[in-house]
């Protein structure tokens, strides 16, 4: 792995957040795979072109890409170990040929210079200790003229998976748990500093657009509050209560997940934004 700037990043993602996402991918998929179409149909990838995505993870839309892009490329960057050997492994399962996952800090990887037509990303965006300087590398990826779209999360409140875990907020520490800033999931929340963000990082064209989808979060109210709270941001906060306050942490999201229940999975809707944004000039910024 070539050098890292986000070390704090690292760690999580090669410990137990990225081994949980790693085992438990086609859970995740479930979560997210409704923004996968609004995204590449954003970044509008044509047959021939070479695809960049930023914090690939188990691979899932880095594959979709490589579908567009059947005579062209796409290549899947991540931090995670764990979670780009199961994208190397999908990529073979699958039988897609055209795609390649190497990992690395997009905030300071060597790309080469205007090498890439689109550049994209599902939920990467929002983990840079400097997004500046990481947009400014990838805007120097990108060819003049070529397409940049990923999805991030709105504000938390509008997340219902979020709203399900601030029930729990006389049991569970949550502090300030959701709270945008960064870097993190919600570092991102707000659409102007997106824009000026982009905009310092040398991309035109800015547009950033709310997208509502619902995921899958599990079989029933048990399975998905198990989920919920097993993950990494779950787990977390669960290490910092007594075991009967964790007993008790489950029972109640379990209860307020039943009214999510519905033709045999639990539906909570997931709002983000889509942003969008052109190449300019040339060379790195």
């Amino acid at each position: 792995m070539s050098r890292i700037a986000n070390t704090s990043q690292a760690e999580a993602w090669n410990g137990y957040e990225g081994e949980q996402w790693a085992r438990s991918q086609e859970r995740w998929d479930a979560v997210n795979d409704g923004f996968n179409q609004p995204l590449l149909d954003a970044a509008a990838i044509t047959e021939t072109d070479r695809v960049l995505d930023i914090g690939c993870g188990a691979g899932r839309s880095t594959l979709l890409a490589a579908r567009r892009a059947a005579r062209g490329r796409a290549l899947g960057l991540d931090l995670s170990g764990p979670m780009l050997e199961r994208a190397r492994a999908g990529a073979q399962r699958e039988g897609v040929e055209n795609v390649s996952f190497v990992q690395g800090d997009a905030q300071v990887h060597p790309f080469d210079t205007e090498c890439f037509d689109a550049v994209i990303s599902r939920y990467g965006m929002t983990f840079f200790a400097d997004p500046v300087t990481a947009f400014a590398n990838l805007h120097g990826a990108l060819r003049p003229g070529g397409r940049l779209a990923f999805v991030c999360a709105a504000e938390a409140e509008a997340n219902e998976w979020l709203e399900a875990l601030a029930s729990l907020e006389g049991i569970l520490p949550l502090g300030g748990f959701g709270k945008p800033g960064g870097p993190g999931m919600f570092s991102l929340t707000d659409p102007d500093r997106i824009r000026d963000l982009l905009a310092a990082g040398g991309f035109t064209g800015v547009d950033v657009q709310r997208i509502e989808v619902p995921g899958d979060w599990g079989a029933d109210a048990a399975d998905a509050a198990a989920f919920l709270l097993d993950s990494g941001p779950g787990r977390h906060l669960l290490s910092q209560i007594t075991p009967p306050e964790q007993v008790e942490a489950r029972q109640a999201l379990t209860q307020t997940l039943r009214r999510h229940e519905a033709d045999g999975a639990v539906w909570l809707r997931s709002s983000s934004w889509l942003v969008t944004a052109t190449g300019s000039g040339t060379g790195r910024s």
